[in-house]
């Protein structure tokens, strides 16, 4: 099978895109040509990976790389059996594009999303979500669909099929440690930068290291570097996503607080199945999903939205009990590896594209 990925928007070392997906894809012995921003993102193509380099597509700039993307949609789309969409720009590069198998992978609430966008005038966020509706109910009609979320189905008017975005849960980890909270992921402010900031001051007056690993968007990153340069954080910026998972081993807990957003209400925090899937516990905001996890892999503590004292505390009490700790990240992998295994996953998403190919 030749399959084209067409993501405009990611970064071309985006966990789902390259690692899962994309990987899943090599793994099964099927050929992958990746459009995307490689020379904007100063990435170098996957080993087995067929490159096809776009301009990023950001903020209010937009249309080089949306003109770059459907000139490479055109032209390589006779050339694959299937086309795998990952975002509204690559959706809207492949619009009038005559294919038999364009698949469109929902992978956030775009319209809902469009609100915590900085570049996104207040005035045309419920307006141009409108549009966003609109235009998934039209492709849902034309292509098929992927959901990373169960909470996404309401979206739709029929069933489609669910590849979640879960780990690959390693065979052995090392035990979870003292004196080192971690977080991964990018840093916004509804992603809690601010709250992790305030976080890593509270914990250092402890002895506790919050270590912080992802590229920081410019409404927060002044204020990021400045809490690293008064040693209240470790931030490594960004690190590889394989050498990422690796540096949550032997942490002693693994931090979320994304705020209160309709984006995150429907959706499940990966960093929440990495932490458990690498034998770390998981202390994180009262979202939906993070509750449910909490309550049923027994790995998990939650906090009130903006409870930074409580988060704090939580870190602490974990930190200094060492059975209690261990019982909660044992508790938490097997949870990971029998509900939440992309070992299992991945290998249903390439059956998924493979049978909609032979369609």
């Amino acid at each position: 099978m030749r399959v084209l990925v067409v993501s405009p928007v990611h970064d071309p070392r985006d966990a789902r895109v390259t690692e899962r997906e994309i990987g899943a894809l090599l793994d099964a012995g099927h050929e992958v040509t990746h459009v995307g921003p490689f020379s904007a993102c100063g990435v170098t193509p996957r080993s087995g990976v067929r490159p096809v380099d776009i301009p990023r597509s950001s903020g209010r700039k937009r249309m080089a790389a949306l003109r770059e993307a459907r000139r490479a949609v055109r032209r390589e789309a006779p050339l694959h059996d299937v086309l795998l969409l990952h975002g509204p720009d690559a959706a809207l590069a492949a619009v009038g594009v005559s294919h038999p198998a364009i698949v469109w992978d929902v992978h956030e609430d775009t319209a809902a999303a469009l609100s915590m966008r900085p570049w996104m005038p207040r005035p045309l966020a419920r307006p141009v979500g409108a549009g966003v509706r609109w235009a998934e109910g039209r492709a849902e009609r034309s292509w098929h669909v992927l959901l990373a979320e169960h909470g996404y189905a309401s979206r739709f008017a029929r069933p489609h099929p669910v590849v979640p975005n879960t780990p690959v849960v390693p065979e052995s980890v090392l035990a979870s440690g003292r004196g080192r909270a971690i977080y991964v992921g990018r840093l916004t402010r509804a992603r809690g930068a601010e709250e992790l900031v305030d976080l890593g001051r509270a914990l250092a007056q402890h002895g506790v290291v919050l270590e912080v690993i992802g590229n920081a968007d410019p409404e927060v990153a002044e204020v990021v570097a400045r809490a690293h340069a008064a040693g209240w954080i470790d931030w490594r910026g960004f690190v590889p996503n394989a050498e990422a998972l690796a540096r949550i081993e032997g942490a002693t807990v693994g931090v979320s607080l994304l705020r209160d957003e309709p984006n995150y209400r429907h959706s499940m925090p990966t960093k929440l199945l990495e932490y458990l899937s690498r034998g770390v516990p998981f202390v994180s905001t009262q979202l939906p999903l993070a509750v449910e996890l909490a309550r049923s892999s027994g790995a998990g503590v939650v906090v009130p939205f903006g409870g930074v004292a409580q988060a704090c505390e939580a870190i602490i009490e974990i930190n200094d009990d060492d059975r209690r700790r261990q019982a909660m990240a044992d508790s938490g992998r097997a949870w990971v590896s029998a509900h939440a295994n992309w070992s299992v996953d991945g290998p249903a998403f390439v059956r998924q594209l493979e049978e909609w190919a032979r369609a």
